[in-house]
């Protein structure tokens, strides 16, 4: 709470600082591709007047919303351009959805884009060069012509360990959608909570849901507290809270773990697991040894009953299906398994979880989905557990399509990931794990990831499509907890996956940060040190 006070007070000596006029550059987050802009300012002092085609009405909305929210400023829509101070045109010529350009004269305010997205893009930039003083919006004249570095720009919120709500799910797609992230990655089951209703499967709420007590301290103290957690979203809970990311632009990218993490499910439904024995949620955190029984039938019956209840909730064109740190121990012990491998020519459980996936893969592809899954998909060992017990080859190639979400191994296993032909997108645990301190991930070191790792051909870095970062869910019960982690944060990997590099700097992006400190303070928001 000190740093945060300190932070407070260096904001205020900032804020003062320009009490008298508006700021003589932009400062946006993240920083735009180009910048160009004059001394000029135009004054809005009554009601705004915004000129939107259709296929931007909402937008249009929006930003009537953001000016009454963020500036106290009536504004109403208008039918003529000529009538408007601010004016969206699309049918802007770029092959780049998301890319707008944004011209400010001493006439009018213009955003024009090629979809309703860069639009909304656009919109996000305004807000940021708006100041208001003496009850006036000022916004200085000049031109940003910007697009994203990366297509996938994603934040990951792990709910399993710790439920939040739909209020605070909210709230940070707010912040992310004005700092243009456009993915919001759900970690809706785990070992510790199922959170997602499935009504042909009920008791995955009932049972899984819930647990007795809860690990503190830090993972593996065996400490528990001996306070009952639980939650979890119904599925017009997770229809509102879609509609609205929606209309934020962020894709809902659902992730159901399997075929490890899976001891809230089998708690609920002994029968899904590999030992067919009844346990109940864990209250430790870690990895866990029960998985999935992947061969028994029944068991792909109730993956494709869970995907038919899901689809309809996420139009996501991607579902993440976890497969990440599985114990192969249940595995290499069943019978009903080691049968199974012999008669598919299956030589190790990592061919096993590979075939497994494949058949995943197979469903979704069927449903229309592409299938998305942490780097221990493609059969590499990036553990020591795994290894001790498992050291046969893999043989087995990972379906076509798959995006492989890179979090622990080095650049040579992503290279050789890449040119086996399948996307990445870089979340590096040493950089982008929000559940690490500050000593351990400063808001410098943060700033300073590159998605595309060193020994990356430049014909193969279009693979990378982009980075997400990750709030893991252990040791955050509470969401002033977890926004001390997530800001500032936050705003560092928003400008890593939309920056140029070459555009990057991280004094300038620092000094671009009161206006984000401002509101976060403004909402409530508690957050960490800025360096």
């Amino acid at each position: 709470m000190r740093i945060h006070f300190l932070n407070l007070i260096l904001l205020s000596s900032f804020l003062l600082s320009f009490a008298q006029q508006p700021a003589n550059h932009y400062q946006v987050i993240p920083e735009p591709e180009s910048i160009r802009n004059s001394e000029s300012s135009i004054i809005f002092s009554g009601s705004v007047k915004i000129f939107a085609p259709k296929q931007a009405l909402e937008e249009a909305k929006m930003l009537q919303e953001n000016l009454l929210g963020d500036f106290g400023m009536k504004s109403q829509i208008v039918e003529k351009a000529d009538q408007a101070n601010i004016v969206f045109k699309l049918g802007a010529n770029s092959d780049n959805n998301e890319a707008y350009t944004l011209e400010v004269n001493k006439n009018k305010t213009v955003i024009s884009a090629a979809t309703s997205t860069g639009i909304f893009y656009g919109i996000q930039s305004l807000r940021q060069i708006i100041q208001k003083y003496d009850n006036k919006l000022y916004i200085q004249q000049g031109t940003i012509m910007d697009s994203p570095a990366f297509s996938w720009r994603s934040f990951m919120l792990d709910e399993s360990r710790h439920f939040k709500g739909k209020q605070a799910v909210k709230n940070l797609l707010e912040e992310m959608a004005l700092l243009k992230m456009n993915i919001f990655q759900w970690h809706l089951t785990d070992d510790q909570g199922w959170r997602i209703e499935i009504k042909k499967y009920p008791k995955l709420t009932e049972i899984g849901s819930y647990r007795d007590s809860t690990e503190i301290n830090f993972i593996g103290s065996k400490v528990c507290n001996g306070k009952a957690h639980s939650g979890f979203y119904t599925q017009e809970d997770i229809k509102e809270i879609v509609a609205y990311a929606t209309k934020l632009h962020i894709q809902i990218v659902p992730e159901i773990e399997m075929p490890g993490h899976a001891s809230a499910a089998i708690a609920a439904y002994p029968w899904l697991g590999a030992t067919g024995k009844r346990i109940q949620v864990p209250c430790y955190f870690g990895v866990m040894f029960d998985v999935y029984n992947v061969v028994d039938p029944r068991v792909m019956t109730f993956f494709n009953d869970v995907f038919d209840e899901l689809i309809p909730l996420f139009p996501s064109p991607v579902f993440h299906i976890g497969g990440d740190e599985v114990r192969y121990n249940q595995w290499n012990e069943s019978e009903q398994v080691k049968q199974y491998m012999d008669k598919n020519g299956l030589q190790s459980a990592a061919e096993l979880q590979v075939y497994f996936t494949n058949t995943i893969s197979n469903l979704l592809k069927n449903k229309g989905k592409r299938m998305m899954g942490w780097n221990e998909i493609t059969g590499d060992n990036v553990h020591d557990y795994q290894k001790s017990i498992d050291t046969k080859a893999n043989n087995h190639k990972l379906a076509e399509g798959t995006i492989v979400q890179f979090w622990r191994g080095d650049s040579t296993l992503i290279l050789k990931t890449i040119n086996n032909g399948y996307e990445i997108v870089n979340s590096n645990n040493e950089f982008t794990y929000l559940d690490y301190d500050y000593k351990t991930i400063s808001l410098s070191m943060a700033y300073s990831f590159n998605p595309i790792p060193k020994g990356i051909p430049k014909n193969k870095e279009k693979n990378v499509i982009g980075l997400g970062c990750q709030m893991w869910g252990e040791m955050i019960p509470t969401v002033e907890s977890m926004n001390y982690k997530v800001y500032p944060r936050i705003a560092a990997y928003a400008e890593t996956g939309w920056t140029t590099p070459k555009n990057k700097n991280f004094q300038r992006f620092v000094a671009a940060l009161p206006q984000m400190l401002n509101r976060w303070s403004n909402k409530g928001i508690n957050y960490g040190p800025l360096k």
